[in-house]
């Protein structure tokens, strides 16, 4: 016999996700100079990897807060931990190189992986240091 007996657990941890995913999106795309979204829709390539990549790199942590969660508050506040490492990231990987907006909004590829990269090696190590 199935058993829907976790749905609600389910359903507020993914709305829960959902909001924070939001969230990411709104703080990150503010924090960067580049508009991601309009260069996405005019066919950016560098900028749909770069945001791509650092939405990926900010789910994995989020995904292991969720498994790793004693209460939605919990999972909201290691969430919040995951967005701040994201956008330190960013701001690091532009301590490397200083025109890297520029250099996404020109679609310059290169630049784009490297801030790929990096968000995604950021986002697996603060997964794993979440599962203390």
């Amino acid at each position: 016999m199935v058993s829907i007996s976790g749905l609600p657990a389910f359903l507020a941890y993914y709305a829960t996700a959902l909001g924070l995913v939001g969230l990411f999106l709104a703080v990150y795309l503010t924090a960067t100079p580049h508009r991601e979204i309009a260069l996405i829709r005019a066919g950016n390539v560098a900028a749909a990897i770069a945001l791509g990549a650092s939405l990926i790199g900010y789910a994995l942590p989020l995904a292991v807060s969720i498994y790793n969660a004693q209460s939605i508050l919990d999972c909201i506040v290691w969430g919040l931990v995951a967005l701040v490492v994201q956008v330190l990231i960013y701001w690091l990987v532009r301590l490397l190189l200083p025109d890297l907006s520029r250099r996404i909004a020109e679609g310059e590829v290169a630049a784009a992986v490297l801030l790929a990269s990096a968000s995604l090696a950021g986002g697996v190590i603060n997964a794993a240091s979440m599962t203390y």
